[in-house]
């Protein structure tokens, strides 16, 4: 196919498979100002798929470069008043949300104070969107746009064309028909999550190089994923490409060290980290270690949030993934999350745990479930790294080895 009969084709996948656009629907589209060709794709789709109107929300991170280099601290990382009031009316409006992915400029920030860099993000728009996520309001999806300064970050060169073919390839646009594709893997995901809830695991344990981990989970905690469905019935996949199975853990019983196996590239700030080294106790993250000032971008977005230092999510990948056998680093959390096993400090996700919607801030704490505006994943696994299925008896089960599917 062509690369515009691609582009219309992913755009289809993103707005009936992805998004699940409704007729009469909102479409938020969030997008850096790179990703505009691939935006413009999408809003046609959605305007094809009956959408009502498509909302762009457009970021330029040369613009927060400028205010980290130049302007006052005290506004870093503050949304306008009249953007909180509309993500506000989110929760009644139930827009669908389609956020676009791919860094351009992985070393935009480099050389710039780290904890300023850390206080640009801004949480304060995140913490209003991410209950309506946590919460099944909208239907919404994470999707790649591929672009030079991406290309230049995977391939060493600006092949945008020779990414998205990449790109392509994870996605399944390469199947004859690429919905009917993505709901038999679809299906396949499920069977996993299904036996992992049979199992009734207490924790989940790492163990690799520079790696032992133990992450205690919840009774109520059930594996899904990435097949969601809103509280209103519709169904969607939020992340394209997925390949994990996740669930949310008891954020108070986190113990041991663990290393990251993948570069981090901490959403909404940009910053690549390098060489991530963590330690838990009793659930908290207590040490930050990295290459260069990445420990001080992690700590700042870390003291944002009283409870960002602890976890929301764990989540298990093998090597069948097909993002992980492009052999590729992505230098991207959508990607590189579904290449290896993967955790998240920062907010838990209520949906995974039993009984546990329509609870309040307060309630989900006392449950054992993390609420927070930070919801930063981290990737764990890969071949060095095996994982066990820990039950309340202390008997263990395989789960990954070799970085295969073994249960």
């Amino acid at each position: 196919m062509t690369p515009e009969q691609r582009l219309e084709r992913f755009a289809d996948l993103v707005v009936r498979i992805g998004a699940n656009v409704q007729p009469g629907q909102q479409v938020v589209l969030v997008y850096l100002i790179e990703h505009v060709d691939t935006a413009r794709a999408i809003a046609r789709a959605a305007l094809k798929a009956g959408a009502v109107r498509v909302l762009p929300v457009v970021t330029d991170l040369h613009l927060r470069k400028a205010a980290i280099e130049l302007g006052p601290e005290e506004e870093l990382g503050r949304t306008p008043p009249y953007l909180l009031d509309w993500v506000r009316t989110w929760g009644e409006t139930r827009p669908a949300l389609i956020s676009l992915a791919g860094e351009p400029e992985p070393h935009l920030f480099d050389g710039l104070d780290p904890v300023l860099v850390g206080k640009a993000d801004p949480t304060d728009m995140r913490g209003l969107y991410l209950p309506l996520v946590m919460g099944r309001k909208l239907n919404w999806v994470i999707v790649p746009a591929p672009n030079p300064g991406w290309a230049q970050a995977v391939l060493g060169e600006p092949d945008v064309e020779r990414l998205w073919q990449a790109v392509a390839r994870t996605l399944r646009l390469d199947e004859d028909d690429p919905v009917a594709a993505w709901r038999e893997h679809a299906a396949m995901l499920e069977a996993r999550a299904a036996a992992l809830n049979a199992a009734r695991f207490d924790a989940v344990r790492f163990r690799g190089p520079g790696t032992d981990l133990v992450v205690g989970l919840l009774g109520g905690s059930r594996w899904l994923c990435a097949t969601f469905e809103t509280e209103t019935g519709i169904p969607h996949l939020p992340n394209l490409p997925t390949e994990e199975v996740f669930t949310t853990p008891d954020w108070r019983r986190t113990e041991g060290v663990v290393r990251s196996t993948y570069p981090l590239v901490v959403p909404g700030i940009g910053a690549r980290v390098e060489g991530l080294e963590l330690r838990f106790e009793a659930g908290k993250l207590v040490d930050v270690r990295a290459a260069g000032d990445g420990a001080d971008v992690i700590r700042t977005q870390l003291a944002s949030d009283e409870r960002a230092p602890f976890l929301g999510e764990i989540a298990l990948v093998d090597g069948s993934s097909r993002v992980f056998q492009t052999g590729l680093v992505f230098s991207s959390t959508l990607f590189d999350e579904n290449a290896a096993c993967h955790l998240a400090y920062g907010s838990g996700l209520p949906f995974a745990v039993d009984d546990a919607e329509g609870l309040g801030t307060e309630e989900l704490v006392e449950a054992g479930i993390n609420v927070s505006a930070v919801h930063t994943d981290f990737m764990v696994g890969g071949p060095e790294v095996d994982v066990d299925g820990v039950s309340a008896d202390g008997s263990v089960t395989p789960l990954l080895r070799d970085n295969l599917w073994v249960l």
